[in-house]
């Protein structure tokens, strides 16, 4: 059994459902764009001086549902719905959340399924974008929003990124910071594995994208969880019931998400430095002056816990490495809803902020 699509790709084309999106337009260049525009999506109402607002950004193939069921307009129900919503840990009774769907994304946001200048989708030529300028894209939301500064920043994996980027590049703009599950920069092997699920992409867009998604999935579970569940056993078909659990996950991105946009942005992950052009990473985490957690998975093995216990050292304004406990490696910064709601709350003020 192989991944199948009834389309050419996963991704939210122009005429399908709105679903909860807004979105903002910019006419200037960025990133070899001439222009873009990002979808995203709010819980909560800004207060009157702006001071309640917290910025939560999606890993690789995340989007801007974080929170809500799934309707038209959105495939899945919100990534992180287990920390957002009533008496959760971002209660939009106290809190204007946002969600974007970042810049080269496939769910709404400009990426390779937009119109190039020629009238024709990206695609493959959609150039490459940092996480730097991925944010870039996100303070001109911040901006239109009226949001002068960010209560927090939250994010995990890609979503990390883009937040530390954010508080090293816009210090004067965050107030406190979670980086969970994330590096300082991409490494070697993290970007040989991405190179991987890259070439298989490129060989064969549809078929290429579900091998993609076994090879990652495997970086973000465990040994031990996939012995305990699956073992060696067989199934009827031939086939191990751990490789009918790849095929599915497999063919759930296939159906969602664009294989260009796949490749742009895991691409902009390999491309991760926060210390480029900056005097190096030790230099650049010391811009940080947002009040930091740093938290890290014990079982994680696409970003192990050395690359968070180099962040929490390298920021002043963060306290010792936080460690996540889980059998479920990388994705238990998706999983763990108690223990990562635990560090949400310690890291906002039990506090509505004021309107005066």
């Amino acid at each position: 059994m192989t991944a199948a699509s009834p389309r050419a790709t996963g991704g939210w084309r122009e005429g399908d459902p709105a679903g909860r999106r807004l979105w903002i337009g910019h006419d200037g260049p960025l990133a070899g764009l001439p222009g873009f525009r990002l979808a995203y999506e709010t819980r909560g109402t800004l207060n009157a001086d702006g001071s309640n607002a917290v910025l939560v950004l999606h890993a690789l193939t995340g989007d801007s549902h974080a929170s809500g069921v799934v309707e038209p307009g959105h495939p899945t129900p919100g990534w992180w719905d287990a920390l957002i919503g009533p008496g959760k840990a971002l209660d939009p009774a106290r809190w204007f959340i946002v969600a974007p769907n970042v810049l080269g994304g496939c769910q709404g946001s400009t990426g390779p399924l937009s119109a190039a200048p020629d009238g024709e989708p990206w695609g493959s030529r959609f150039p490459l974008v940092t996480a730097r300028e991925q944010v870039a894209a996100e303070v001109v939301l911040a901006d239109r929003l009226g949001i002068g500064a960010w209560a927090a920043v939250l994010g995990g994996s890609m979503g990390g990124m883009r937040a530390l980027e954010w508080a090293v590049g816009e210090p004067d703009r965050v107030r406190s910071l979670l980086l969970l599950a994330t590096p300082a920069a991409s490494s070697a092997e993290q970007i040989a594995l991405a190179s991987a699920q890259v070439h298989a992409v490129r060989a064969d867009p549809v078929l290429g994208l579900g091998v993609a998604r076994r090879i990652a999935h495997i970086s973000y579970r465990t040994e031990a969880e996939l012995a305990a569940r699956f073992g060696r056993q067989p199934q009827g078909d031939g086939r191990f019931a751990v490789e009918s659990y790849l095929d599915h996950h497999a063919e759930k991105l296939v159906r969602r998400f664009d294989p260009d946009s796949y490749v742009v942005l895991t691409e902009s992950m390999n491309s991760h430095d926060v210390g480029r052009d900056r005097g190096g990473v030790r230099a650049a985490l010391s811009r940080i002056t947002a009040r930091t957690i740093v938290a890290g998975i014990d079982s994680d093995r696409l970003f192990p816990l050395a690359q968070q216990a180099e962040l929490a050292a390298g920021i002043t304004t963060a306290d010792d490495l936080r460690v996540v406990t889980s059998e479920y490696g990388h994705d238990a910064f998706l999983i763990e809803a108690e223990q990562v709601g635990a560090l949400v709350r310690e890291l906002l003020p039990t506090r509505v902020p004021s309107d005066a």
